[in-house]
């Protein structure tokens, strides 16, 4: 009977010593670290993974997340120094670095991000209200993230935590104002483009203007060059017909009559009103050209005298 007794209640001693073990350990995982609070208060600060010890039943172990963690703003409009309304769509990477300031300060991650939330949206525009629409599209963009970041993290060291970057994912026109911008950009362009067609058109009139008065000038000496070897060769013709007209006379009108026939008869019924005594025909009734030779009238015989 007592050596019943005696095993139960080694066994209640023994669970008794695994409940109190089980209570006085912990591990604490790569990616977190662990703060140790006893009744309310913080007692340290675990950072290091591993097993480690605490007070049983008394300590409570929070842990916290030490990597870098995203925080999505959401779109701001923001006024820019030179009167822009910008809408800016940015986010922020940041980590815990310190767990008690972060515990007695925020306490929990969704605090946090709802803080800095309202933190970047004042920074953003602090910082680009006093910047112009193209410093921050373009011109001074990675200097201005970088402002926002350094302001960001000094008001987010009282709260335990480090920002690690910032940066700005789209700064844009609100989509009204896109719309002008790309109406004045598109009726500018198309200003330009009909400042361009108009100088092509002068420039092709000139040219077309140039080449019409060269191709004149061309075709004018041609004339002039033609004019002057038809003549000479005209001079030549004539010069020939005179020496030919001066050695032959009959053979000269016969081939000046064959030239005449062969201009004016052709086969596309040329008709000619003339009287065939003419001389257009005269080697027509005569090969020789000359006119026929009337006959000799006999002479009157003598009256006889009474």
């Amino acid at each position: 009977m007592r050596s019943g007794i005696s095993g139960i209640v080694a066994i209640l001693v023994l669970l008794v010593i695994v409940v109190v073990g089980y209570s006085s350990v912990f591990t604490v995982n790569q990616t977190q670290q662990a703060l140790v609070v006893r009744l309310g208060e913080p007692v340290k600060v675990v950072t290091e993974p591993g097993l480690n010890f605490k007070a049983p039943f008394i300590d409570t172990v929070i842990s916290i997340d030490k990597r870098i963690l995203d925080l999505e703003n959401p779109s701001q409009e923001v006024i820019a120094s030179d009167q822009k309304r910008l809408v800016v769509d940015a986010f922020a990477r940041y980590r815990i670095k310190n767990a008690l300031r972060f515990y007695q300060s925020i306490g929990s991650i969704q605090a946090a991000n709802i803080q800095l939330t309202t933190l970047l949206n004042a920074s953003l525009r602090r910082v680009l209200g006093e910047v112009t629409f193209i410093q921050v599209v373009r011109d001074e963009r990675e200097a201005l993230m970088a402002r926002i970041r350094d302001q960001l993290d000094k008001e987010a060291d009282g709260y335990g935590i480090q920002v690690v970057d910032v940066r700005i994912r789209r700064a844009d026109l609100p989509e009204q104002n896109s719309q002008a911008v790309y109406q004045r950009m598109q009726t500018e362009r198309q200003r330009e483009a009909a400042e361009f067609r108009a100088q092509g058109g002068q420039k092709a009139q000139e040219i077309r203007s140039r080449a019409d008065r060269e191709a004149t000038v061309i075709v004018a000496e041609a004339n002039s060059t033609a004019e002057q070897v038809r003549g000479a060769g005209d001079g030549e013709r004539n010069r020939l017909f005179a020496e030919a007209y001066g050695k032959d006379p009959d053979f000269f009108a016969f081939y000046r009559s064959m030239t005449a026939y062969e201009n004016g008869l052709k086969s596309n019924d040329t008709r000619f009103l003339l009287r065939p005594d003419s001389d257009f025909f005269k080697f027509f009734s005569n090969s020789s050209g000359h006119p026929p030779v009337a006959p000799a009238q006999p002479a009157a015989s003598a009256a006889p005298k009474p």
